[in-house]
């Protein structure tokens, strides 16, 4: 048995870890290739219908709920956000856009509970992923519940986002679009992938590459979870939980860097997932590194800003503002509130609990949470 242990602990020899990490390597791009291609196959086959869509957002409940409805579909809360900044900029109100912005924050967690799915074959493993999912879900309700009736009774973001506009009121051009290191190495697949679907038409090659995309998600994170195992013992999986656990602080700002050079909080998030799936991080130890995915997200709409040019330019810049003030915030008081901080981690355990329980959950979990009830308030609204 001794002999038995001995050999289980030896360690793989340096060409075979070497092989497992470029595996490993090209998983994790695939993955960026599998987010990027459901991105783009939803706005390919949805985008100017959400733009018309936008045009309701009269009341706030039915602002927040086309942002979210919008952004579950699409699965970008950067698309939205930037379509948002772009409405804004043609003389959309700052008020009308204030409540979508907080729908598209919400919506933005779609993508990594459905990754999480690829777990569902282990029921432990499946438990932590998901858990580590709808933390993101729970966090962002939590913070529309407090911030939207505080936005309705006071105008307490647009004040925040117009104080901090003023400074930038005779700013001139500052794109900085180049900014985007993912985008470069995806676009080329993706842009092939595209051609070649182009033939179905605009919806269903957008629908042909959502379904693909999905797909190589679930491929992607199971070879993932399997890689992860192996590679992450002794020193490179010290090393990820110094990374990550070394303290909230630290790990807000890795999330915030690292979503920020990939520009998707829903890339960031959902590469945490098989982490813990894998039981190499607990979701307490991923929960700092979330809020601060929600944060880095906010770069792509303030990019979209500095762009944007005429009379409206600098409404443009508040809305995007807007965003980063209501991420920053609601990390502020609701990590920063020992009470508040312990919901989303409640509710994320009670939901994974009945997840595993019973598979229907899950469905009617995600169906209800992005689809049904936002489309239900919506038309009473």
């Amino acid at each position: 048995m001794i002999t038995q242990a001995a050999s289980t602990m030896e360690p793989i020899s340096s060409k075979t870890r070497a092989l497992r990490w470029t595996n490993l390597a090209f998983m994790i791009y695939l993955l960026l290739l599998a987010v990027t291609m459901v991105g783009d196959g939803f706005k390919w086959a949805a985008a100017e219908q959400a733009k018309v869509l936008f045009e309701f957002a009269s009341h706030p409940i039915a602002g927040l709920m086309i942002g979210l409805i919008a952004t579950a579909l699409i699965q970008s809360s950067s698309t939205v956000t930037s379509i948002i900044v772009g409405l804004v900029a043609g003389g959309l109100p700052i008020e009308t856009a204030i409540p979508m912005v907080m729908g598209a924050n919400i919506g933005t967690t779609v993508t990594n509970t459905i990754v999480s799915l690829g777990h569902i074959r282990n029921k432990e493993e499946f438990k932590r992923a998901f858990a580590s999912a709808t933390i993101h879900d729970f966090f962002n309700l939590l913070a529309v519940c407090i911030f939207l009736p505080l936005e309705i009774m006071f105008g307490l973001l647009e004040k925040i986002s117009h104080w901090l506009v003023s400074p930038f009121l005779a700013g001139g051009d500052m794109s900085m679009k180049g900014l985007n290191f993912v985008k470069p190495i995806t676009s080329p697949v993706v842009g092939a992938v595209k051609h070649q679907l182009a033939v179905l038409g605009d919806m269903f090659g957008g629908i042909a590459l959502v379904v693909l995309g999905i797909a190589t998600i679930f491929v992607a994170i199971t070879v993932i979870g399997k890689l992860m195992k192996s590679l992450m013992v002794g020193r490179a999986r010290d090393i990820l939980k110094h990374a990550i656990g070394r303290g909230p602080l630290h790990g807000i700002a890795s999330g915030t860097i690292v979503t920020v050079l990939v520009q998707s909080s829903s890339t960031t998030t959902s590469l945490m997932v098989p982490l813990v799936g894998a039981d190499v991080l607990k979701v307490r130890d991923v929960y700092p590194f979330t809020l601060g995915a929600n944060i880095g997200t906010c770069i792509t709409a303030l990019l979209a800003a500095t762009a944007v040019s005429g009379e409206f330019a600098v409404f443009a810049l508040q809305i995007a503002l807007v965003h980063l003030s209501f991420n920053v915030l609601a990390t502020i008081l609701i990590y920063g509130v020992p009470f508040l901080r312990e919901i989303p981690l409640k509710g994320a355990d009670y939901i994974s609990d009945m997840a595993v329980k019973s598979k229907a959950v899950v469905a009617g979990y995600l169906l209800s949470v992005f689809i049904v009830i936002p489309s239900v308030i919506l038309a009473l609204s």
